[in-house]
């Protein structure tokens, strides 16, 4: 499969960042500030759960740091839910009682988040769906990636890799590991997912969606799995590296070997090394930097009293059209680690190639 290498998403994530012409009024509350003092205005930054490593290694310090460099006086509020989405409802209202601005908010459940957009509304707070859409008309901004063509992207290359070992069809069967079903992301993921897995003649043997994308949850029920299929498990689309990863462990503990194809998405270091080790087969990378600080300089043109035009619009479920900014994801195999997480400065050569992962990083070309 021809891969795009990620200096292209580069050049268009920097012209998104310039781009934001300024426009009238969002689909949420009235934006604050209007020129008034805005000194030590405080925004919110509500992240889902703990179990995905993205959210503290790159979500959270890039919003941070933008937010700093863009106002230096201004005051981030920091929450994560850690996949409870009464705790996030109680963090968010924490923080319009402390009076934040803006809320930056990462749902855990994006149909619950919908009565905290209600809350900050109800205080003239704009919020920014972050990464995940609430299912909320107040929004005023949502900014995320193509999702359904996150799915496609991780079914593509697994289908053409099967094609490429000479699976038939027939041979046997893929495992899908989807993501929460809380989630409203997971659903287009697996969306894209089953455009190309269900026209490509292979069969789906089962599926399953991870509650709070738990990789302890995702394990125990790929285990069930090997029980009842066996060798019969040609592939495992795994939604995320998480997933991904506990996919893995259940089939190195069965006693697979080679171990088929597996799926993964945001690039996490640990997904990078498996890539490596050939243990997991892809990944998806999502440029995170431009996200986050897309995203901060939103809050930060809320918080002057701004409103920025999206690049597109996206309908939530209940038929809202939001103000959106969406990113492209790039695929992630072995042949184009150093052009994509590497050359990007997602990761430094250092980070991957510790001792364990020296030799592969030589023969990949990674330095």
């Amino acid at each position: 499969m021809k891969i795009a290498t990620m200096r292209a998403v580069t050049i268009s994530a920097a012209l998104l960042l310039t781009a934001g012409t300024l426009a009238g009024c969002s689909n949420g509350a009235e934006t604050p500030g209007g020129g008034g003092d805005n000194s030590g205005a405080k925004i919110g930054l509500l992240l889902p759960d703990s179990v995905t490593a993205r959210y503290e290694s790159a979500d959270r310090p890039y919003f941070e740091a933008k937010v700093k460099d863009l106002c230096s006086d201004c005051e981030v509020l920091y929450a994560n839910a850690d996949g409870d989405a009464a705790k996030q409802q109680q963090q968010a209202e924490s923080m319009i009682t402390q009076g934040v601005k803006v809320l930056v908010l990462d749902p855990f459940d994006g149909e619950a988040a919908a009565a905290i957009v209600a809350s900050a509304k109800a205080q003239n707070i704009p919020v920014i769906s972050y990464d995940r859409l609430i299912n909320s008309a107040d929004l005023s901004y949502y900014i995320s990636f193509d999702n359904e063509k996150v799915g496609e992207l991780q079914a593509t290359a697994l289908v053409q890799k099967l094609k490429d070992d000479g699976v038939q069809p027939g041979d046997g069967g893929i495992l899908m590991v989807n993501g929460s079903p809380t989630d409203n992301n997971a659903s287009q993921f697996k969306a894209g997912a089953h455009k190309i897995i269900d026209a490509s003649g292979y069969t789906v043997l089962a599926e399953f969606d991870t509650p709070g994308w738990d990789p302890a949850k995702a394990q125990d029920w790929v285990t069930g799995q090997i029980t009842q299929f066996g060798n019969q498990i040609k592939a495992v689309y795994a939604a995320n590296d998480g997933t991904g990863g506990a996919a893995i462990a259940a089939m190195k503990a069965a006693g697979f070997n080679p171990m088929p194809p597996v799926t993964g998405q945001d690039a996490e270091l640990a997904g990078i090394q498996r890539i490596l080790a050939g243990d997991q087969f892809m990944t998806v990378y999502k440029a995170l930097k431009p996200e986050a600080e897309r995203a901060a300089q939103l809050a930060v043109d809320l918080v002057n009293g701004k409103a920025d035009k999206g690049d597109t619009t996206v309908t939530t479920k209940g038929g809202a059209d939001i103000q959106s900014f969406l990113l492209t994801p790039v695929a992630v195999t072995v042949d184009n680690i150093e052009s994509t997480v590497v050359a990007d400065g997602f990761y430094k050569a250092s980070d991957i190639c510790t001792a364990d992962y020296a030799a592969a990083c030589e023969t990949a070309g990674i330095k």
